[in-house]
């Protein structure tokens, strides 16, 4: 996937996507006479310098801004959720697990900052530990998205196989959220699992009208082809897959199956 894509995908996951606008470089920082208030204005600011640079993929400059912003505040939890997420998107996955974790402990009851660590331990397999912080920010009763948060913890479920939970939960996401893409794929790849393939096939398509192509969904999608009968479908996933993912599990996975 284009690093430009895994940005976007990692900052709406993350719940940062409505951090506020910049709308002046740092020299504009409202100067007040409380030192601390004058750190704090300087460190959002940098901060939404960083987020704006990180979504333009110059990321140099994301990264100066970001380090800047903890300089000016070392516990500003936005300046740790967005150079988290640039850490991910570079694969620093010790340094995005350093920050994300960071944030969740400077905001323990953030509905947000819960989600979000508990997304990026799920992708590294943390799978029971993902769900004590979704959890956490399920709790949270000020937490704006709590569909974000159940389809997250969904799809971590199915992913460590607890796939009866997992359908529950993600149902409960969709009843709050029915455009939650993570959501959809997830459910789509449960009922592929149950044989249910004119259903999945109907998630998965839903999926496609509102994400970005990725990998394991064009794997999904060659599947239920498959299963359904329709070889041209199947191979137009396949297409997709080996042009747009060449170096993916799942293009590998293709390769070697001849």
């Amino acid at each position: 996937m284009p690093r430009e894509h895994v940005i976007r995908a990692a900052l709406l996951a993350a719940s940062i996507g409505l951090l506020g606008g910049c709308q002046s470089g740092p020299e504009s920082v409202v100067k007040k006479d409380d030192p601390a208030t004058q750190r704090d204005d300087a460190a959002r600011v940098h901060t939404e310098l960083g987020q704006k640079y990180l979504q333009q993929g110059k990321l140099e400059l994301a990264l100066e801004k970001l380090n800047k912003a903890l300089e000016f505040n070392p516990d500003y939890v936005d300046a740790h959720t967005v150079i988290a997420v640039l850490y991910e998107s570079i694969n620093d996955l010790p340094k995005a697990e350093e920050h994300y974790r960071r944030a969740a402990q400077l905001k323990p009851k953030g509905g947000a900052e819960n989600n979000n660590y508990g997304r990026f331990l799920c992708t590294q397999g943390h799978y029971d530990e993902a769900q004590q912080y979704f959890t956490r920010a399920l709790s949270d009763p000020f937490y704006q998205t709590p569909a974000l948060a159940l389809g997250n913890s969904g799809a971590c479920l199915t992913k460590a196989g607890k796939t009866e939970e997992a359908e529950k939960v993600l149902r409960q996401a969709l009843a709050l959220n029915p455009n939650d893409a993570e959501a959809l794929l997830a459910l789509g790849s449960i009922l592929y699992g149950k044989g249910d393939y004119m259903k999945a096939r109907a998630f998965v398509q839903r999926f496609e009208s509102l994400a970005q192509p990725r990998a394991d969904a064009l794997m999904l999608g060659r599947n239920i082809e498959l299963r359904l009968g329709n070889a041209s479908g199947a191979s137009e996933y396949s297409r997709k897959l080996l042009r747009n993912f060449p170096d993916s599990s799942e293009a590998r996975s293709l390769n070697s199956q001849g």
